[in-house]
């Protein structure tokens, strides 16, 4: 469809902001870029004064670690080949496979089989065959990019860092289960409530969470400390006390995440048409009947949106962990924060600059399959139905 003549933008506007959006793309990009470059390097590249030491790495080259022009277009034609299969073929194959009532769990199952078939094929096949064939081409096969993964498996395994990722995937998938199933019954009740008491009850949700983390976090503090002394007449002397585990960073970031997730899938709730309720009570539904069988299928979108902002508020969260869990359950980011101290070295700090690049893996991953979820969700969060 052709856009109206009005409404067509003249050149220099069109320049000027394509310049503009490339720009702030670049800006946004080039740290993400940088401390990746810079993770794969020894400390003396990683830090050189020379931009061009960091990216080429000619320290880390000498010690014979490194990718050859081969190993880099067999490496991106395996990234273009993957990104295009979440993008296209991924939807396709969850939206065949799945029941339309299992849609979240089938997408979550969809993205972790092809997470683990990427690291499989990316980190486990590709390096063993390109190694072949740059030990038969000879000279052509030597290294022209310094790379090193010594820091990661330093990170992972002697660092234990995996132990503190699956403490953020606990405390990010029982934040994101509770917030999203209080959040639609919520969010459901107060969208169709003609109640003036609705209105206040969002607002009182909203000043809540505009309240600072600290004032929340100090709040709780005291009852997870005595958690065990306030336990012990109901289950006894093994009464376990809260203090360090993360059933209580769960607790905490629930009870900051619920309002925004409230308010959130209310908007999403009113978009849908009354109509379809009234069509599932005419059909004999009880109103949960008609919540969990009607408008649910068409709330998806919205759900897997709230679902996408309550995670990132989890997993990213530094106070609330740091300050309710002890060093052995401590999660990613204030793990990383412990890598530098007084005694910190370069090559510590490289190590947290890999933990750092290795937590916006997953990140990436969810945008990149739930892309289509997301826009769609955002689209009809905005526009009233």
């Amino acid at each position: 469809m052709a856009t109206p003549r009005a409404l067509q933008q003249s050149l220099p506007l069109k320049m000027a902001s394509a310049g503009f959006l490339i720009f702030w793309c670049l800006l946004a990009a080039f740290p993400i870029f940088w401390i990746a470059v810079m993770s794969f390097k020894t400390p003396v590249d990683a830090f050189a004064a020379n931009p061009l030491s960091v990216i080429f790495g000619p320290e880390t080259r000498a010690r014979g670690s490194g990718l050859s022009i081969l190993d880099i277009v067999f490496g991106l034609t395996v990234l273009i080949v993957a990104g295009r299969m979440a993008f296209r073929r991924l939807p396709g194959w969850v939206a065949r496979f799945t029941p339309p009532h299992l849609l979240v769990l089938g997408w979550l199952i969809g993205a972790l089989a092809f997470a683990i078939v990427f690291l499989v094929v990316f980190f486990g096949i590709l390096p063993p065959v390109m190694g072949v064939l740059n030990a038969i081409l000879g000279p052509l096969g030597n290294p022209v990019i310094g790379l090193t993964t010594e820091h990661y498996v330093a990170v992972w395994g002697e660092n234990a860092f995996y132990r503190n990722f699956l403490n953020s995937l606990m405390v990010t998938a029982g934040v994101v289960t509770v917030s999203l199933t209080v959040g639609t019954l919520a969010g459901y009740g107060l969208a169709r409530s003609g109640a003036g008491i609705a209105f206040w009850i969002l607002i009182i949700a909203l000043i809540f969470r505009a309240l600072p983390h600290s004032v929340l976090v100090a709040g709780y503090l005291p009852v997870f400390i005595n958690s065990a002394e306030i336990l012990r007449p109901i289950l006894g002397e093994n009464a376990p006390t809260l203090y360090g585990q993360p059933l209580a960073v769960i607790a905490v970031l629930v009870s900051i995440n619920q309002p925004f997730t409230i308010w959130m899938l209310r908007s999403f709730f009113q978009n849908i048409p009354t109509d379809l309720d009234e069509a599932a009570r005419v059909d004999g539904c009880t109103h949960f009947q008609a919540f969990r069988w009607v408008i649910m299928p068409v709330m998806w979108p919205g759900v897997i949106t709230t679902g996408l902002f309550s995670f990132l508020l989890a997993y990213n969260d530094f106070l609330v962990t740091s300050l309710l869990l002890d060093a052995q359950n401590q999660t990613m980011v204030p793990a990383i924060a412990s890598y530098f101290n007084r005694e910190t070295t370069t090559t510590d700090q490289v190590e947290a600059v890999a933990a750092a690049v290795s937590i916006t893996a997953p990140l990436f991953l969810l945008v990149m399959v739930f892309q289509r979820q997301i826009v769609s969700g955002l689209t009809a969060g905005a526009v009233k139905g």
